[in-house]
């Protein structure tokens, strides 16, 4: 039976191209469906909530998800992963070893942040291998004329910052936490501060005026925005333009 986005809770943000905001963080997750596949953009704070996406992306796809982009290293956006075995996962360069490497870090952060011990230390203990490293850009083809453009935006927000790209009309432009709306944006002892304006100037060369950029956390905005918090975090963090 076919659903559409708002019944599931979603929102519909470009034909084929919608988004939920998660309980807990208000933490996006995006899905982008073609004729031959489906592509989730991050995953969810734990196993749970990554299974219960993965049922509804399959609903509004009418397929299972067979790509995933995981925008940036932390357990709010990653924790989901293992939850969709078969799917091809995607992230930025060096996103691999910082997963592998920081997963007791993740689950303290976690933990400290209020997800509960025993789902945190399930997903610190699920490997997600992450096949394709995007080094500068990256297109996949999700069939029927869907095209959607991965990109390495950062560093900014963390060392591994990746945007996803929608092209249409109104393009879409999947921020991950370089770009924030429902708050200030988070800089975390992993962000890199004197490089996160110009990977905002990325993101608007990526969408172009026109786009709908869906921030990491809140609602979704416009170039204007972007423009704004880009000045913001210029000088916030004394960063000369």
């Amino acid at each position: 039976m076919t659903v559409t986005w708002e019944e599931l809770g979603w929102e519909r943000v470009a034909a084929g191209a919608g988004r939920c905001r998660l309980p807990g963080w208000d933490c996006t997750v995006g899905l982008v469906t073609g004729r031959d596949a489906a592509l989730l953009i991050d995953a969810g704070s734990s196993l749970a909530e990554g299974a219960r996406l993965r049922a509804q992306a399959r609903r509004l796809a009418g397929r299972r998800v067979t790509h995933l982009a995981l925008t940036h290293p932390h357990f709010d956006h990653v924790f989901g992963a293992a939850a969709f075995a078969g799917a091809e996962v995607f992230g930025a360069a060096g996103l691999g070893a910082a997963l592998a490497g920081g997963r007791e870090e993740l689950r303290a952060d976690a933990v400290a942040n209020g997800l509960d011990a025993r789902p945190a230390r399930e997903a610190a203990d699920a490997p997600v291998p992450v096949h394709h490293e995007v080094r500068g850009e990256r297109t996949l083809d999700l069939g029927g004329g869907r095209r959607v453009l991965l990109a390495e935006a950062g560093p900014g927000h963390t060392a591994h910052d990746l945007a996803v790209v929608v092209p249409g009309d109104p393009a879409v432009v999947f921020c991950g936490d370089l770009v924030e709306e429902s708050g200030e944006p988070q800089a975390g002892p992993d962000a890199v501060p004197s490089h996160w304006p110009a990977a905002l100037d990325r993101l608007l060369d990526l969408g172009g005026e026109d786009a709908r950029y869906v921030p990491g956390h809140g609602a979704v905005v416009d170039a204007a925005f972007v423009r704004r918090q880009r000045d913001a975090l210029a000088a916030r963090f004394g960063v000369s333009r």
